[in-house]
């Protein structure tokens, strides 16, 4: 499956009420695919999933497959700690004409290596869709191992690892191990080209939402040979990705997005805004990334 080299997993836009906010959703769609993005993951983390209903997730899921209208693959977050509701959800979302599922590695129940094939292997045998794997053992506590994700690289709808343990070293394992055709994108944006000069395919991305030409330029360069252009163009953005994660992911990316006149609303509890002085501190950030860019 080809998702191109940046995918962005959405912010979800919300109104003052706490209710999705579908026209802003749009603005936001049209403003990424304008910017670099390739492709476009609805209902991941950074869309808040874990507040979003499943009749929510549902009916975003489908506002964005129309919205989109086949420009792009949409790929679904339908992954949870729950593999019967993962199923469920999985294939609702099929319903609904995505290209593709993302899912998570169970969180909180902390199932072996053998638990989590047994997992993907359901979900997968559930479903036709392609599957991204997503490991990200930052939030979900458990890591897929190298050999687990070549396991699972063999089964043919499982075609593309989403990788957030930020080690480069599993990552270089996992790249040598498996078929030219499984895809390995970076979850952390700050190595996507690092992950590139090793074999990789891209990124899955947060800060595309703001950088995402910058990005692009980058991987351009990468793939055209400019390795020195593509080394300055990471120098120039690494401190804008480093600062969209000072604190939880998306209460920065959201506030950053009105830098580019793209207003998404507040965010949902337990996730609170920052305060003023926080503000300042990634202004301060984006304000020396446009005066070098």
């Amino acid at each position: 499956m080809n998702i191109g080299h940046i995918s962005t997993a959405m912010v979800t836009p919300f109104q003052k009420n706490g209710s999705i906010d579908f026209p802003a959703t749009e603005k936001l769609i049209e403003h990424l695919l304008s910017t670099g993005t390739e492709s476009l993951v609805v209902c991941g983390t950074t869309g808040e999933s874990p507040t979003l209903s499943t009749d929510e997730k549902l009916e975003l899921i489908q506002f964005v497959v129309e919205k989109v209208n086949g420009r792009v693959p949409v790929i679904a977050g339908t992954g949870s700690n729950n593999t019967a509701a993962s199923i469920d959800l999985s294939q609702k979302a099929q319903a609904l004409g995505v290209d593709a599922i993302m899912i998570v590695t169970p969180y909180y129940n902390k199932p072996n290596q053998r638990g989590m094939i047994a997992h993907f292997e359901a979900i997968a045998s559930a479903t036709s869709l392609p599957i991204v794997v997503y490991n990200i053992p930052g939030r979900s506590v458990v890591n897929l191992e190298p050999e687990t994700i070549v396991a699972l690289s063999k089964i043919p709808s499982i075609q593309i690892v989403k990788e957030a343990s930020g080690n480069l070293d599993q990552m270089t394992k996992i790249l040598a191990n498996v078929d030219d055709d499984f895809l390995v994108y970076s979850g952390d944006d700050s190595l996507t080209l690092p992950l590139l000069a090793i074999g990789g395919s891209g990124i899955i991305s947060v800060a595309s939402h703001v950088i995402g030409r910058e990005m692009q330029e980058m991987i351009q360069a990468f793939h055209t040979g400019e390795y020195a252009r593509a080394a300055k163009i990471h120098q120039l953005i690494l401190p804008v990705m480093k600062g969209l994660f000072v604190h939880p992911n998306p209460v920065v990316v959201k506030y950053a997005l009105s830098k580019v006149g793209v207003e998404v609303g507040s965010l949902r509890l337990p996730l609170v805004e920052m305060t003023e002085e926080e503000k300042l501190g990634f202004d301060q950030v984006w304000d020396e990334f446009l005066q070098n860019k």
